[in-house]
């Protein structure tokens, strides 16, 4: 058995901002609606981190009220942490494996979206006809994989 710690790593959507971070504590739902407005969506995911270091790049950070600030990549917009005197958060969905950071409580349910708790009970639409299935085939990401990189982007892909 080894004693290495876990690593978790993640970043941005365009591969201009990377991290790193050996220990992640609570992750969480914040239905506040400051995280609504950062994250573009119906809640805010974050998992705690304890040892981060930005390992590309450096976000841009915006001071979201007079406790917080929040980062985001200054090229691609990607929400990335949140971080207040108590430490840093960072967003579950920037993880390279989001599902190494299950949501364990949800927070600030005051701001909490009154249909937020039906969703998963929406019919799901099947997307199985010929010019759906094209459409998908075309489709060419320019979205950093998840995974570290040596050098981004590709060299084919550069100008």
């Amino acid at each position: 058995m080894s004693d290495a710690p876990q690593v978790y790593t993640g970043g941005c959507q365009c591969g201009a901002v990377r991290f790193r971070v050996t220990r992640l504590g609570r992750p969480s739902i914040c239905h506040c609606r400051m995280c609504q407005k950062a994250f573009g969506g119906f809640f805010g995911p974050l998992a705690t981190a304890h040892n981060a270091t930005w390992t590309r790049g450096t976000p841009k950070w915006f001071q979201s009220s007079n406790a917080a600030r929040r980062a985001f990549c200054g090229d691609c917009g990607t929400p990335l942490a949140y971080e207040t005197r108590f430490g840093l958060e960072l967003a579950i969905g920037a993880f390279d494996d989001p599902a190494a950071a299950v949501p364990e409580i949800q927070v600030n349910l005051a701001d909490k979206l009154p249909f937020f708790d039906g969703l998963t009970a929406l019919p799901v639409r099947a997307e199985a006809n010929d010019e759906w299935a094209a459409f998908l085939a075309g489709i060419h990401s320019h979205q950093h994989p998840d995974h570290d990189t040596a050098d981004w982007p590709p060299k084919e892909d550069r100008p």
